[in-house]
């Protein structure tokens, strides 16, 4: 990859100077709702049981309190009267998911209210005291502070029978590894809050052709609950033409702060990208985007045509900073980015560019916005006197994901409409890539590439998806559970 203005930096450097040359966005975090319970018939019998199982609850509240979410702890029910005055106070919450946490068996009417009422996914948690009970010296009332399991399958078939999904973690109240599957919910928590709440831009129109790309805006709605605001480059146009010459200067010394600079760049592309870069700001800032898909095609270098060929530094720099951006009207694409966005884990704009049999490998990548902070080096900025099968000409990020665990993330759809999360988890391994102004990734998904292809293709995604670090599919999967939604894996 060569270039005339280079530096190298890791990638935690990198990550830390993205963050302060570009602000990320904030945003709601998610609410987790919390009641505990157990049935209160026991209380007089055995006096010392209910200060144990309160002291259990404590500790699971401090535990969730120390997640990046707000919690609305609705105390503890001991009967079906409490259990619907929690229900009432999750449902003026607002939650994203509610935990049940059963310290001692209790009754599925005390429960099943919170789930119905509050129209919101619950996970059932059930944490016994310690590892195992001492037989030797245990009592009826001790005993009873390890029997929440017992109730999680009344509570699992009540829940089928009233049509609510059914979720639980069983383990014992200080088990990391149960600590870390409730942590996963809450993860997926995240991203039901972020795809609920958000405000996704449309601008322009269709790619022609591409009739996997094409989207039911009311469709998402219907799903996620989010809003897709219909935009024109005219938006953008306007927005534009009040960029003085200072601000692009600006943006330009931003720029080169972030990005090296290839010898092929002409400063007129350079200049024209940064102005579209502030104007871009602007726009989301005044519709309060948090996501962006766009295209436009454009004839003989007019001017939207010109704004098209323009997005790609500004739309890059969106994507660093939390709001993702991606070409081709790929509506349900920016969607995934967003979703990858909300567990920190990136989520750059990819689709397949070719197969390696020799390495094994997935080459795959794509040209215009990318996600500058899983570059395995500082991102390029390279001039291109033309954007393959597209129209105009200016300057493209490119640069190789670094080495690593990677989860691809795409939104399928199925004849009825459905959409479905769909994931596959791989490795990038280093080797050559390509020098044409894309991002590329070389992914090993432990399988023949072109096996990998097949069965990639016959879950239903579109042809662009979102690649994400880390291993995330069980993350995905939990949050398409609470979305309700099918998870398809390949």
């Amino acid at each position: 990859m060569a270039t005339t203005e280079s530096t190298t930096t890791r990638p935690g450097e990198r990550q830390a100077a993205l963050a302060e040359l570009l602000p990320p966005v904030t945003r709601r975090r998610p609410r987790i709702g919390l009641v505990s319970g157990g049935l209160g018939t026991y209380w007089p019998q055995f006096p010392g049981l209910l200060p144990q199982l309160k002291e259990s609850a404590a500790y699971v509240a401090e535990r969730l309190g120390q997640l990046d979410a707000e919690v609305t702890d609705a105390g503890f029910v001991s009967d079906a009267q409490e259990g619907a005055a929690a229900a009432e106070r999750l449902r003026r919450a607002d939650c994203d998911l509610i935990v049940l946490f059963l310290t001692t068996y209790l009754t599925s009417s005390m429960v099943l209210p919170i789930a119905q009422r509050t129209h919101t996914p619950v996970l059932v948690v059930d944490l016994q005291p310690s590892e195992r009970m001492d037989h030797a010296s245990f009592d009826t009332g001790a005993w009873l502070a390890y029997c929440s399991q017992c109730s999680v399958p009344e509570v699992g078939n009540v829940f089928r029978r009233a049509g609510i999904p059914f979720r639980s973690v069983s383990g014992w109240l200080r088990q990391e590894s149960a600590w870390r599957r409730v942590e996963r919910w809450v993860q997926a928590a995240h991203v039901r809050a972020a795809l609920r709440h958000a405000r996704h831009g449309l601008m322009g129109h269709v790619y022609p052709g591409m009739l996997d790309v094409q989207t039911d805006p009311t469709l998402l709605s219907a799903t996620f609950g989010s809003h897709v605001e219909v935009l024109e480059f005219d938006d953008l146009r306007q927005r534009v033409e009040k960029v003085t010459e200072s601000e692009t200067r600006e943006r330009v010394a931003l720029a080169r702060g972030l990005f090296s600079v290839d010898g092929s760049v002409v400063d007129e592309d350079f200049a024209w990208g940064a102005t579209v870069s502030v104007a871009l700001d602007r726009l989301v800032e005044d519709f309060q985007l948090d996501s962006l898909a766009y295209y436009h095609r454009g004839l003989d270098g007019e001017l939207h045509e010109r704004l098209g060929a323009g997005m790609i530094l500004g739309a890059s720099l969106l994507t660093a900073r939390g709001v993702p951006a991606a070409g081709e009207f790929e509506l349900r694409t920016s969607i995934a980015q967003l979703a990858s966005q909300s567990i920190g884990a990136g989520g750059s704009f990819t689709e397949i560019q070719a197969l390696n049999f020799e390495d094994g490998v997935v080459e795959m990548g794509h040209d215009g916005p990318a996600h500058l902070a899983l570059s395995s080096r500082d991102p390029l900025l390279r001039g291109l006197g033309v954007y393959h099968g597209k129209r105009g000409w200016g300057v493209s990020v490119e640069f190789d994901v670094r080495p690593g665990p990677v989860t691809l993330l795409g939104l399928g759809q199925d004849a009825d409409g459905s959409l479905s999360f769909v994931t596959s988890e791989g490795t990038v391994v280093p080797g050559p890539v390509l020098e044409i102004g894309n991002t590329t990734s070389r992914v090993d998904f432990g399988r023949d590439p072109g096996e990998w292809v097949d069965a990639w293709s016959a879950t239903g995604v579109g042809h662009h998806w979102s690649l994400a670090v880390g291993r995330h599919g069980a993350d995905f999967g939990a949050a398409a559970s609470l979305l309700g939604i099918d998870h398809r894996e390949a």
